[in-house]
């Protein structure tokens, strides 16, 4: 059974996406400081009222926004490591990332350590971001030691120094040259071309993609249970 049965529950659901979805619109048209409660209710057709019956502050619902972004972005890296083994490869899964964060301007906050947004959600993010990221370093540090062990990866270069190499890189990409605002056009896939390139020169060997196969179901299935952790997360938030 796909569906719930019970129609209120299935009701409170459907209002409850509603509500994420409005948040969520309004946090990239606006941002965080000029939308209001008020204002997430109207656009999702609801009474504020409503809205309270399942985040008790604007930062409660705002973080729950970000959180169900992040896990869909999660998400789809775990489908594309287990349709195409080359996905696990850091190049390549950098890229990818890249790529939804053009298209999913929701979760750059959370990528881009945006102060607007993060500063105002410090206190409300500290448990659930701080758990989450200590599960995606543990996640992350358990595929680069299947890919150095399937010789992947140079070996001139420790387990940290590869890891601090990636984060060098993916950051200055998105800080030196952020993504920039809805609309503006952008030849993003240039770009992740680009990054694929540099993180490619410093940590893979040649031919990196030919050598992934046996262990890129394990990588796959390891950001598949940190998505489900993540949706576990924002689900917990609400109530």
């Amino acid at each position: 059974m796909t569906e719930n049965a019970n129609p209120v529950i299935a009701s409170s659901g459907a209002r409850l996406e509603r509500v994420l979805d409005a948040a969520a619109d309004l946090l990239v048209r606006w941002g965080y400081q000029r939308v209001t409660v008020e204002d997430v209710a109207r656009h999702a057709g609801i009474g504020k009222g409503t809205v309270y019956l399942h985040f008790r502050t604007k930062d409660a619902l705002f973080l729950t926004v970000l959180l169900r972004s992040h896990h869909h972005v999660v998400s789809r890296m775990a489908d594309r490591m287990a349709a195409d083994p080359a996905e696990v490869l850091p190049s390549r899964m950098t890229a990818s990332v890249y790529r939804d964060l053009a298209d999913d301007p929701v979760v750059r906050p959370l990528y881009l350590g945006d102060p607007e947004v993060l500063g105002r959600l410090a206190h409300e993010a500290a448990d659930s971001m701080g758990e989450l990221g200590a599960r995606r370093d543990a996640a992350a540090r358990r595929m680069f030691g299947l890919l150095r062990a399937a010789g992947a990866l140079r070996t001139d270069l420790t387990l940290e120094e590869q890891e601090y190499v990636l984060r060098a890189v993916a950051t200055g990409f998105l800080f030196v040259d952020p993504l920039p605002a809805a609309g503006v056009p952008v030849d993003r896939d240039r770009r992740a071309a680009l990054m694929a390139h540099t993180i490619a020169a410093a940590i893979e060997v040649p031919g990196a993609a030919s050598r992934v196969a046996v262990v890129a179901p394990q990588v796959a299935e390891m950001f598949r249970d940190l998505a489900a952790q993540m949706d576990q997360e924002w689900r917990r938030r609400v109530r």
